[in-house]
């Protein structure tokens, strides 16, 4: 069986946009007609931009190659242009296609992918999600900074059986970080954790997101007045490429650190373990693919480190974490994104059952891909799928972080 061709779809999700403006699936075809899908998360060029980066990789690193061989594949997409370095373009797109190989593969062998990498080691995981609003009072822009508000979907996600909700309250991402973070955002974020806490008691845990934005000392003022709550982790509270400050922070704050989503390759990820990082992030259809982020996995381990696949994209990539999820021993938890369209994309095959993901049944990644669905939405904006802003950090307390992709 050997790799002969590569389409790309870049589907958009209708209202309100949980998971991203777009997601890049891709679909890889064998010359025996075995189809396999992947996805690629977050690139930092346009969409079409991307399709040709991941057109280049494919006919340049994979065409005609037998799909088994994702290490080979790796090695030359890695070390393409004389770079052997993380490259967070050209490595995204690769683990993207990577994916597919391996739902390719298992679905030629009628096996799981998990089944492929180690075997199952967990019938189910756990999930987590984000806070997004789950009631009519909930009105956006202003969930985002309502303490009350983000304690109401707690209670709600705590109900629906899930034991671990993700909020960031503080303040929005900007192209200036790491800054130091104001009283109002400080005394916001104590406030959620306060209301989601007194909502959920010793129900849920409390993930605490930043995105990367602080100064080394305003991350640690932030992870002290957060401690008293008792968050099980603390998300890249500094800029991802920054370990050293990473490190600081991590024998500073009392509060597990977190990090993951915006690293590629075991290179990078095995920086974050020897900065303190106690829970990897990985994002699959960025971190070099499946075989690679099996390998992270693996590097954690060895730390006593747990890992939690990192998850705004679409339900490709949310299959791949779960198969990953499947297969290792130190899986502490998987994100979630449930909307209809995420659901509709893959026909219903995964399901989250009282604060669980339920593994599927099928070969391969165990989802079916509803081509057509995803074709009716594409993508017709301008925008990055997540985008920073440039706006002034505000210190009178009026910026909010709206989510990850506002309302159109």
């Amino acid at each position: 069986m050997k790799l002969d061709s590569l389409d790309i779809i870049v589907t958009s999700p209708p209202d309100p946009g949980w998971g991203g403006r777009y997601w890049i699936l891709v679909k890889l075809t064998s010359d025996t007609g075995v189809v396999g899908w992947g996805e690629v998360y977050a690139a930092a060029v346009g969409p079409d931009a991307m399709a040709a980066v991941i057109r280049d990789v494919f006919v340049r690193h994979m065409a005609g190659e037998n799909p088994e061989n994702v290490e080979l594949m790796f090695r030359r997409a890695y070390s393409s242009g004389f770079t052997q370095r993380p490259d967070p373009t050209v490595i995204g797109a690769f683990s993207g296609l990577e994916i597919a190989c391996w739902d390719m593969v298992g679905k030629d062998r009628n096996r799981p992918v998990h089944a492929l990498i180690g075997g199952q080691v967990s019938p189910r995981i756990r999930a987590y999600t984000y806070l997004y609003p789950t009631r009519p009072a909930h009105v956006l822009p202003g969930f985002w900074a309502d303490a009350g508000q983000a304690a109401e979907a707690a209670q709600d996600m705590v109900a629906k059986g899930y034991t671990a909700v993700k909020f960031d309250p503080a303040g929005p991402y900007t192209i200036r970080s790491g800054h130091m973070p104001s009283m109002h955002d400080i005394s916001r974020s104590v406030a959620f954790c306060r209301s989601i806490r007194e909502a959920v008691g010793d129900r849920a845990d409390l993930l605490f997101g930043t995105h990367g934005q602080f100064a080394t000392g305003g991350a640690i003022r932030m992870g002290a007045a957060i401690e008293p709550y008792s968050p099980l982790w603390y998300e890249e509270p500094v800029p991802p490429d920054d370990m050293e400050s990473l490190a600081q922070v991590a024998r500073a704050v009392r509060i597990p650190v977190a990090t993951g989503e915006r690293l590629t390759t075991k290179r990078e990820f095995a920086q974050a373990l020897a900065a303190g990082t106690a829970i990897l992030q990985p994002a699959l259809g960025r971190s070099g693919g499946i075989w690679e982020t099996r390998k992270i996995a693996a590097l954690a381990e060895a730390a006593n480190a747990q890992v939690a696949p990192h998850l705004y994209a679409g339900p490709v990539e949310w299959a791949a974490n779960i198969q990953l999820c499947a297969a290792i021993p130190n899986c502490l938890m998987a994100e979630t994104i449930e909307t209809d369209f995420h659901d509709r994309l893959i026909r219903g095959n995964i399901r989250i059952e009282d604060g669980y993901i339920r593994l599927p049944d099928g070969p391969g990644l165990g989802i079916d891909v509803d081509e057509d669905l995803a074709r009716a939405h594409p993508f017709r904006g301008d925008g990055l799928h997540l985008q920073m802003q440039e706006a002034e950090v505000d210190y009178r307390g009026h910026a909010i972080f709206e989510g990850g992709a506002p309302r159109t």
